[in-house]
């Protein structure tokens, strides 16, 4: 059987422990929240990370397409450079998941060849994450430097040192 089968047969517990190798990234007290609660409402957090790494697992076994990688990593990486996790704390759950594929799929129902395209492609997803991490880490340093210029700005007009231009 092809890896991408046994990848189909064994989803659900390949992303249960993937999902518990991102928790396992939070402080132990959010860790126990986004494990326990699974109503998206009190916990969009957990229910947007585990939709977004069932998508992905299904993209591995269907085609890798880029635009869709980026889409199902996008509110993960988005959701973890907010919470200002470094860059290597943000993406290394994508590399976690060569491990639990390992794990999950014995030697005897993998070829080497297989696994190393698999392995190859979520090499190529753990860029992709980064770069979906960078491009949220620029906008969040443009808007707090953008707003701190607005700060001052408005902090000079209040004291007068602000001149307006003639309208020539």
């Amino acid at each position: 059987m092809a890896l991408i089968e046994q990848l189909g047969l064994k989803k659900d517990p390949i992303v249960k422990k993937w999902f518990a190798q991102v928790v396992d990234t939070y402080p132990a007290e959010t860790a126990r929240f986004l494990r326990r609660q699974s109503d998206p409402f009190a916990n969009p957090v957990g229910q947007t990370t585990l939709q977004g790494l069932r998508t992905l697992i299904d993209l591995l076994g269907a085609g890798f397409d880029v635009k869709s990688v980026q889409e199902a990593l996008d509110p993960i990486i988005r959701i973890r450079a907010i919470q200002d996790f470094t860059p290597a704390r943000a993406t290394r759950f994508v590399f976690e998941l060569k491990r639990i594929i390992r794990d999950e799929v014995p030697e005897n129902q993998r070829s080497s060849e297989e696994l190393q395209r698999m392995e190859h492609l979520i090499d190529e997803m753990a860029l992709t994450a980064f770069d979906i991490y960078m491009q949220c880490r620029e906008k969040i340093n443009d808007l707090k430097a953008n707003e701190m210029k607005s700060r001052t700005y408005k902090a000079f007009a209040r004291a007068g040192l602000i001149k307006e231009p003639d309208g020539e």
